[in-house]
């Protein structure tokens, strides 16, 4: 869906330019030159009460030439690290620096379906950013959808699901292989997501983290979470659709892994196709597609807005870092 307006937002010293969006305003794009590691440093608080505001925010027509300026941007936005090291990420990546890396290694005619990083785990950064180095020559666009917008529809058109995984959570059970797959978008092994290298680590791993679990015949890990919270309340009081469930629901489709199996409520009862329709038929229409100019960066709350990536053709390469 086109927003209604973008926000075109100048290059400046002052701030006050960048708290005069409308609330309907999505993404937010800002516009200048030069150094956005120095904007960003100058500009700290007007972006972030931007990206209150948004959800989302474009930065375009700045100098990011390549990822050691796109490192130097996130340095000079100046918060904490997430690194996918540490992380219980379910995809296959490779860092170019300690805190940048590449967003999917998934092919490119694999569609990444709407989420919010890493939800499906107890552990989970606040913020992404992304980085265009070379746009795709077609398709490739990270789709972006506002939770709280979804949430605020859903519970209008499904008031029983709703009440239902908030009050219960909800649980996720993936497969993972014992090496890594990168012709799997759910591809990265037991090894790499629990920082361990044996069975018997891995096992005291996910008792720490409440997870249940089962070993397959081909060495690979069939983990399910403990149930965990579908609803997140945000800082100024707005709820958002906080979860995995449209991207497990629709895309975590493998050699080892169904769909079907994928999600279900906290009661252990799986969620079907006739309760997630309504989200996924809410989150498709209030999407908007970003599609990447080279040196685009990207910044995004992902309490509040969940992203994507549609498949492509010829060469693309987005960045991505976390923050906590």
């Amino acid at each position: 869906m086109i927003p209604v307006s973008l926000q075109r937002l100048p290059l400046a010293h002052s701030t006050q330019s960048m708290t005069d969006m409308a609330d309907n305003e999505f993404p937010g794009i800002i516009t200048g030159g030069g150094d956005l590691a120095a904007f960003l440093r100058a500009n700290k608080a007007g972006v972030d009460a931007a990206l209150d505001q948004a959800g989302a925010l474009l930065f375009r027509g700045f100098d990011v030439a390549d990822p050691a300026a796109f490192d130097a941007a996130i340095e000079g936005y100046g918060e904490p690290g997430f690194t996918y090291e540490d992380s219980l990420s379910n995809a296959v990546r490779t860092n170019v620096t300690p805190r940048v890396f590449t967003a999917n290694e998934a092919p490119p005619a694999t569609e990444i379906f709407l989420h919010h990083e890493m939800a499906q785990t107890p552990m989970f950064p606040a913020k992404l950013f992304f980085y265009c180095e070379i746009a795709p020559g077609s398709g490739g666009a990270t789709p972006l959808c506002r939770s709280d917008w979804v949430l605020d529809r859903l519970i209008k058109q499904a008031p029983e699901f709703v009440a239902r995984v908030q009050a219960e959570g909800v649980r996720y059970t993936n497969v993972m292989p014992d090496d890594d797959d990168a012709g799997s978008g759910q591809g990265r092994s037991w090894r790499s997501t629990l920082s361990v290298d044996n069975r018997t680590d891995a096992e005291a791993r996910l008792a720490q983290l409440n997870y249940s679990w089962e070993w397959t015949g081909d060495g690979s890990l069939r983990a399910t979470t403990p149930s965990l919270d579908a609803v997140r309340v945000l800082k100024d009081g707005r709820r958002s659709f906080f979860n995995q469930l449209i991207a497990a629901f629709r895309g975590w489709a493998d050699s080892r892994n169904d769909p079907g199996r994928a999600i279900t409520f906290g009661d252990g009862e799986a969620i079907t196709q006739a309760d997630m329709a309504p989200a996924i038929a809410i989150a498709d229409e209030l999407t908007f597609d970003l599609n990447w100019q080279a040196g685009d960066v990207a910044l995004i709350d992902n309490f509040a807005v969940m992203h994507g990536r549609r498949p492509f053709e010829g060469k693309r390469r987005v960045l991505a870092s976390l923050i906590a």
